[in-house]
């Protein structure tokens, strides 16, 4: 089965109401396998395909995560764009917990993750200036506000390595660098989505602040469990929502991503390596 739009998130969210769910699509790609069975189906008319990032039951841990064979076996399915769905912590007062944030920036602070599909004979440097689709930030942006959920536009999200949570002093560290949010897997999946030309859009969920904020301490496990499911439904809404408004094609230039990346001569790129990614470039290297 074929999709057009994958959603990455946290367990439960295939159950989202109004997904037609059709059938779990296990795949091995040249890079392992993904992190869970694909669910794919049928939301707000459209075909898509859901991934459990840390896989249902949450068994994987963030550094854990195979990022290149979870974008692969999106592009193998057929998938243009990709709405990741992540809990974050706040790093300014103004987000406030249940807030959505719609992110455009990175900054990674992750250490040995791999987060390119290239190398072994094949180099490409993609352009990463803007991390985040613009078309599709604006579409689930629209979708936010039709929904009634409390959403903002633009900033910065910093990746961490974890899987244990910043010290203070790191929290304040990044507050003085003006990040906005901060997780720990979205900066890998934006990075090798643009290099597998497909739309990219981090939804940030708000669940509690980071350790900088003096009422740290007093949030409780059953605080962010609460938040966590409110967030959940939320996010369920804002999906359909995006989805249903979602134009059939795409105009901005993530689908040409690659096409002046490519830097190696063609005639010395190895066989195994061309047929590795024959997926990604077969369209840019000359038979």
């Amino acid at each position: 089965m074929k999709a057009q739009i994958g959603i990455l998130g946290g367990s439960g969210l295939y159950s989202m109401p109004g997904f037609e769910a059709q059938e779990e699509i296990s795949m091995d790609t040249p890079w392992g396998s993904p992190s869970d069975a694909y669910i794919a189906g049928q939301l707000a008319g459209r075909p898509v395909a859901f991934l459990a990032r840390h896989g249902r039951g949450h068994r994987l841990s963030p550094s854990e995560l195979n990022f290149r064979a979870n974008i692969y076996g999106f592009k193998k399915l057929g998938v243009e764009r990709i709405i990741s769905l992540s809990a974050v912590g706040s790093l300014k007062q103004e987000h406030r917990p249940l807030d959505f944030l719609i992110p455009d920036q990175f900054v990674d602070r992750t250490k040995a993750r791999p987060s390119t599909f290239f190398g072994d004979g094949l180099v490409a440097h993609i352009s990463f200036a803007d991390p985040i689709c613009p078309e599709l930030a604006d579409t689930v942006f629209r979708a936010c506000v039709r929904e009634g959920v409390s959403a903002k536009k633009g900033g910065t999200y910093l990746c961490m390595e974890g899987p244990a949570f910043s010290t203070k002093a790191e929290s304040n560290l990044y507050r003085s660098w003006g990040m906005d949010v901060i997780g720990m897997t979205n900066l890998q999946e934006a990075k090798l989505a643009r290099e597998a030309e497909l739309c990219y859009v981090t939804v940030a969920m708000v669940t509690d602040y980071d350790c900088w904020h003096p009422e740290h301490d007093a949030v409780t496990v059953n605080d962010i469990i609460a938040n966590l499911t409110t967030n959940a439904d939320n996010a369920a809404k804002v999906v359909k929502a995006a989805i249903a408004a979602m134009p059939e094609q795409r105009k901005c230039k993530c689908g040409s991503a690659l096409s002046h990346a490519l830097i190696t001569d063609p005639q010395v790129v190895p066989a195994e390596t061309r047929k590795k990614l024959e997926l990604l470039v077969g369209k840019y290297l000359p038979q």
